[in-house]
């Protein structure tokens, strides 16, 4: 135990407390600088933490002019949605969570607009305005409909559209046609192909009066002319849905082979391919051809015709003289004893004519044939089959090739489902072939660290784990021992460590002192004179000295750190309590 001429005077103990900063350091301004570093401790960790639950942010909307920039983030402030800007500020960016909602709300409302007037721009008619500007107010609406119309393919991003409408002429010789440009800015990584740019074509034409599909020209942003047939040197009178038949005919070929195939060998055991030359020509036939019906030939009467001719013998007859004037005596019949008599009668009497003419039916086949297209003038059809495996005695896999007589069944089945004809040409080859697995190289896995979704992850989990380090560090290491030092706990664990160390330090004295007296005990006890040397002298000597040195030292760190304690054991000294 400390005496008190090892403490420091009272005149010490009462001394002015230290200062920092040339600030005092009372116990009150210690307390404010404390509670002032630990909000500023509190403000650091809450940063920190709402920096890591700051959401990722994607982008709404890019490539858009100045006018539709301020109304969407006009309307993002409305709908309390926040909202940042790309590095080049071609883009607004918005929480992942809440792009497609903010999508539909801002298309409700109609924005983007694209720049793009429409036939809106003919609501705001100035009174007195002048025919010419009627005219080019119309001519940018009609514009910004097409471009609108032309915007919904979904391979177009923004379509300008540029017409050229020359002013009507009362002389039908120097009246000229329309004409029209349309510029197409595509979505990256697509292409239109000739249908939709024929679609575009008859869109444009269909919408402004005498305007024809000649007439109008279509670029994409590349530079390229989309509206020209002949680009690619294909021809003109290709028509892409004769392509898509004869693709969709070959497919449709392939999977009827390879589906009454598979069954037999498996599904990856077997593989098709099948070329089709379809004539797509249009063809009418008329044909009209005569044969002859002479006999033995059953023939038809279409007409028959029969006339005769009696012609009177004119030769002078009757009675000369005056008897050729007297009346007539009464006639009186003659007796006819047959028909022979008759004619003879009349062959002396004239001459008859008789004429017969019969017309027959000839032969006459007319035919008319009309061809309709997409007629098949000859298939060709391949097909490749696996080795079969079988399983010997030891278990192993041994590839083995098809027999004959399978090749054969192969082969049949193969021509029903693809519908041979022989007389038209069709072709059949069936091939029996081991096949080549998948390079193993393409197989191997990438490591761990090199998928995609797990550097993101990894990404993910380093923040969240740097956040808490760095949150845990400035706890345990800045506002725990400032809470400590402002609740007054760290002057309770000093207390208690210099107590500890002073206890410590007293039992080894105490053990020292007692391991000198046992010795010197015992050295009596064997008649001998105790008599430290001269070094043992020094070493006990310097031990006290220290044990005095940190006594010393405990006081005046005791003084410095809480005077009031060295004040109140002072005032109890001379108190005598």
């Amino acid at each position: 135990m400390a005496t008190a001429d090892t403490l420091l005077n009272p005149e010490e103990v009462v001394a002015e407390p230290p200062r920092l900063f040339g600030i005092p350091q009372t116990p009150g301004i210690r307390i404010a600088m404390l509670s002032g570093g630990a909000a500023l401790i509190i403000a650091i960790m809450v940063g920190l933490w709402l920096w890591g639950q700051q959401p990722e942010y994607k982008v709404l909307f890019s490539n858009f002019n100045d006018r539709d920039g301020g109304a969407i983030v006009a309307s993002l402030q409305q709908m309390n949605v926040p909202y940042k800007y790309s590095d080049g500020g071609n883009a607004i960016l918005v929480p992942a969570a809440q792009v497609h909602d903010a999508r539909l709300k801002l298309a409700s409302q109609g924005l983007p607009k694209g720049g793009n007037v429409g036939f809106e721009l003919m609501e705001n008619q100035k009174l007195g305005i002048s025919q010419f500007l009627e005219q080019v107010n119309f001519q940018r609406a009609l514009e910004g409909e097409l471009a609108r119309s032309i915007q919904a393919v979904s391979s177009v991003q923004a379509a300008r559209v540029h017409l050229a409408i020359p002013k009507q002429n009362v002389f039908i010789r120097d009246q000229q046609k329309p004409t029209a440009s349309v510029l197409l800015n595509l979505y990256p990584g697509r292409n239109l192909d000739q249908q939709q740019v024929s679609a575009i074509l008859h869109l444009v034409a269909s919408s402004v009066p005498e305007l024809s599909t000649k007439n109008v020209s279509i670029v994409d942003q590349n530079g390229t002319l989309l509206s020209d047939m002949n680009r690619q040197g294909i021809g003109a009178n290709l028509d892409p849905s004769q392509l898509k038949y004869v693709q969709e005919y070959q497919q449709n070929i392939i999977k009827r082979v390879e589906s009454i195939i598979a069954p037999i060998v498996g599904a990856n055991n077997v593989h098709a391919e099948a070329t089709a030359d379809i004539d797509f020509s249009k063809s009418e036939q008329a044909a009209e051809s005569y044969r002859p019906n002479s006999p033995p030939e059953a023939s038809t009467i279409r007409s028959q015709q029969s006339s005769e001719t009696f012609n009177k013998n004119n030769n002078p007859s009757g009675v000369p003289g005056a008897l050729t004037n007297q009346p007539p005596v009464p006639a009186t019949a003659p007796l006819v004893t047959g028909g022979s008599t008759t004619s003879s009668q009349a062959a002396a009497s004239g001459l008859v004519q008789k004429d017969s003419t019969i017309n027959y039916e000839v032969d006459k086949t007319i035919r008319y044939t009309q061809q309709g297209m997409g007629g098949v003038k000859r298939l060709s059809v391949a097909v490749v089959v696996n080795y079969k495996n079988e399983t010997d005695k030891n278990g192993k896999i041994i590839p083995r090739a098809l027999t004959d007589a399978e090749k054969t069944q192969i082969t049949d089945l193969a021509r029903e489902a693809m519908g041979f004809n022989k007389e038209r040409g069709d072709t059949l080859s069936v091939a029996n072939s081991p096949f080549v697995g998948p390079d193993k190289e393409n197989l191997i896995d990438a490591p761990l660290w090199k998928q995609p979704e797990n550097i993101q992850l990894a990404k993910e989990l380093g923040r969240y784990l740097l956040l808490a380090a760095v949150m845990a560090y400035l706890f345990f290491g800045y506002l725990r021992p400032i809470l400590y030092k402002i609740m007054g706990k760290d002057k309770e664990k000093e207390e208690a460590e210099a107590k500890a160390k002073a206890e410590a330090e007293e039992a080894e004295r105490i053990a020292e002192e007692e391991r000198i007296a046992e010795e010197a005990a015992a050295a009596e006890e064997d008649g001998a004179v105790v008599q430290l040397s001269s070094e043992e002298e020094q070493q006990v000597a310097g031990k006290q000295a220290t044990i005095y040195e940190m006594n010393l030292e405990l006081a005046r760190e005791l003084a410095k750190s809480d005077p009031r304690i060295v004040a109140n054991v002072i005032k109890k000294w001379v108190n005598n309590e």
